[in-house]
């Protein structure tokens, strides 16, 4: 599906593989740039996302999105199977890398560029070549690699000690970080604000030279899938609104949190939960 670039004065770029999810009732669309491109739509942003998939994924679900997906003989497809020792996630089929020359002339000078790799998938030299734009990152895809059956492990932090410094603002959860908080103090070295998402607890945010937990309120969680692009993605817009990374971090656990009681691409934030959100910001 091919539209045209993004042309509103808030523009929003999301840059990354969706993803066809195996489930067990079939397989569903996932991946960063959905969740994330739904969500800046609905916070009311102009949304571009540059992809690839086979052209027979059913990118339906995004079409209110200006959507440019490279045509591969198959989509990214991951699989999560449930051990008992915990769970497994495989990578069955993976679609075109994504570089420069995947990005259009009119769509390189975005309010906000969100590079949200789940496979390898981006050029690590991608990010440096957006100057003017507001550069975020979901860096998880680049720490993730798999072994001959698809098998998918993380690999540590420093792997992305290149590709940080490109950016203004990044959000990891602590599973990227291998459940190491110790591991975000390092990291946050690298990075201009970080943001570390806890789950249920809320979010651990470094911003200029000071760190604060911020706690989420409580829901009754239906699924969280989905929920880190949401948060990361109000994370990234608010910010960029009223430049303060606490304010942001409110905001976005608010909207997160709600998104978990929701199933699927129907997480995004709706209107009155937005609206609750920012009257509830400090």
């Amino acid at each position: 599906m091919t539209k045209t670039a993004p042309n509103s004065k808030q523009t929003y770029l999301a840059i990354g593989h969706v993803a066809k999810d195996i489930v067990p009732e079939g397989h569903t669309l996932g991946g960063t740039v959905a969740y994330s491109g739904l969500t800046a739509y609905a916070l009311g942003l102009h949304v571009g996302v540059i992809t690839s998939a086979s052209p027979d994924l059913d990118l339906a679900s995004l079409a209110d999105l200006d959507v440019l997906s490279l045509p591969a003989p198959e989509p990214t497809c991951f699989e999560n199977i449930y051990q008992p020792s915990g769970r497994v996630q495989v990578i069955r089929s993976k679609a075109h890398d994504l570089g420069p020359e995947a990005i259009p002339p009119a769509w390189q000078h975005p309010d906000i560029v969100h590079f949200g790799p789940i496979a390898d998938e981006i050029d690590p030299d991608l990010p440096y070549q957006f100057e003017g734009s507001i550069v975020a990152m979901t860096p998880q895809g680049w720490l993730r690699r798999w072994d001959n059956e698809g098998a998918v492990r993380l690999e540590a932090w420093p792997l992305l000690k290149d590709i940080l410094p490109a950016a203004d603002v990044v959000v990891v959860s602590t599973e990227d970080l291998q459940h190491d908080l110790a591991a975000a103090d390092e990291m946050a070295a690298y990075c201009r604000v970080l943001a570390v998402t806890r789950g249920p607890e809320g979010a651990r945010v470094f911003w200029k030279g000071e760190v604060r937990d911020i706690p989420a309120p409580h829901v009754e969680e239906v699924e969280p899938t989905g929920a880190g692009d949401i948060y990361a993605t109000a994370f990234f817009v608010r910010y960029a609104q009223v430049k303060d990374a606490w304010r942001a971090a409110q905001f976005a656990n608010r909207i997160a949190a709600q998104s978990v009681t929701r199933k699927g691409m129907s997480s995004t934030p709706l209107p009155a939960e937005i609206e609750q959100a920012l009257i509830e910001e400090s």
